[in-house]
């Protein structure tokens, strides 16, 4: 990196760890407010009067609550775009970005109502197990809304289109590797995402499950870096595919799930009956009550993010790994190209070249870069004898 580059990189990067824990933060404080000063309470007695019907009081109710907190993070999120133009990551002007925020808000809004509302349900039929009953509900929703992403939500943010429509070459190349490691990817699997319409950064991605899973490459990253290193981010991304990450990541949410609904149900009925009274919220099935959840919910997604971004740089590692192996013997010089892809990455997306151990602990959901580089340098079990990893046929 130029000096002046390294210089934006650390700027940009502090600054979002500050908004990220401000966030959080604000939002702990939002939530606490909303319970303390019975904004909750007078939410939940507006919707009983305009409906004496329950499930109807949910679709007042739960909007109501949730736009309250939205609005009140809608500062850090102004200004974190703000920033995102300021050092060039962003060219999303401010129009669309308010028409992405609200499409956000109703796709959000719609989940959380579908979900809350079998959440209220439960808890009056069950209230000593609906934390059990709703997990056993909500898996079959959430592993739905996983299903319909790709082909439903994702096109309401960004254009694709398939990626053999622009560049039959590379998706020819690319069939030709997966075929290598005996896991051949139909080419209507693999799709260019029209990223530089909102955005100067690179990425790519693996999303859906069953028929609608499918990798995702920015054309951002294929603008900015070589077809070798474009095949090497491609290989990375195949490796979640083939290595079944996201239904893997699924399972892990699910127990992870189970684990925070039992811890909320414990801590919902201790709070209530501390502060209950006070909050005007008569019992755990009452509309307000979802105020204290969501707080509840807050505070264990806060403290469970080293735990799940460290379970996340374990299968980014383990597709980096699978990267390298699956181009290994066809794109020359592999390990070398691998490591110049994983410096343009650090360099366009101003990537923070030394991040605190303690920041990589508790946000990184990728090992750093400076790391991944140097691990794409070093990995070579060809010249060592031993055999690779995952990609049993590569050619040594």
């Amino acid at each position: 990196m130029s000096e002046d580059r390294y210089e934006k990189a650390v700027a940009y990067s502090r600054a979002g760890y500050t908004l990220y824990f401000v966030s959080y933060a604000l939002s702990f404080l939002v939530l606490c407010l909303i319970l303390r000063l019975g904004v909750a309470a007078k939410f939940r007695d507006f919707a009983e009067h305009l409906t004496g019907r329950r499930w109807l009081q949910g679709f007042v109710f739960v909007p109501l609550l949730l736009l309250t907190c939205d609005i009140s993070d809608l500062p850090i999120r102004l200004y974190w775009h703000s920033l995102s133009l300021r050092y060039e990551q962003s060219v999303q002007r401010w129009g669309s970005w308010f028409w992405d925020w609200t499409k956000e808000e109703i796709v959000g809004t719609l989940f959380a109502l579908i979900l809350t509302l079998i959440l209220f349900a439960v808890m009056r039929r069950s209230p000593r197990r609906w934390w059990l009953f709703f997990w056993f509900a909500a898996l079959p929703i959430l592993l739905a809304f996983i299903f319909i992403v790709p082909w439903v939500v994702d096109p309401l943010f960004n254009h694709f289109e398939p990626l053999d429509q622009q560049h039959p070459q590379l998706v020819t190349s690319i069939q030709e590797l997966t075929q290598r490691a005996g896991v051949p990817i139909p080419r209507d699997r693999i799709f260019l995402m029209r990223a530089s319409e909102k955005s100067n950064e690179m990425n790519a991605y693996v999303t859906g499950i069953g028929a609608s899973k499918r990798v995702v490459v920015w054309d951002t990253t294929l603008q900015k870096t070589s077809n070798p290193e474009a095949l090497f981010i491609i290989g990375h991304e195949l490796g979640h595919y083939v290595l079944g990450h996201v239904w893997k990541g699924f399972l892990f949410g699910a127990v992870g799930l189970l684990v925070a609904l039992y811890l909320i149900f414990r801590g919902l009925h201790w709070s209530l009956d501390h502060w209950g009274q006070d909050w005007k919220i008569y019992g755990t099935e009452d509309w307000a009550a979802l105020a204290a959840f969501l707080l509840l919910f807050q505070i264990l997604m806060f403290f469970a993010a080293p735990v799940v971004n460290g379970i996340s740089r374990i299968q980014e590692h383990a597709a980096d790994v699978y990267g390298l192996e699956i181009i290994h013997g066809v794109v020359p010089n592999s390990e070398e190209v691998a490591a110049h892809a994983f410096q343009i990455l650090g360099e366009v997306d101003l990537s923070d070249p030394n991040p605190s151990p303690f920041i990589t602990f508790w946000l990184y959901s990728h090992p750093p870069l400076a790391e991944r580089l140097v691990f794409a340098h070093s990995y070579d079990p060809w010249s060592e004898g031993q055999s690779p990893k995952y990609v049993k046929l590569s050619v040594p």
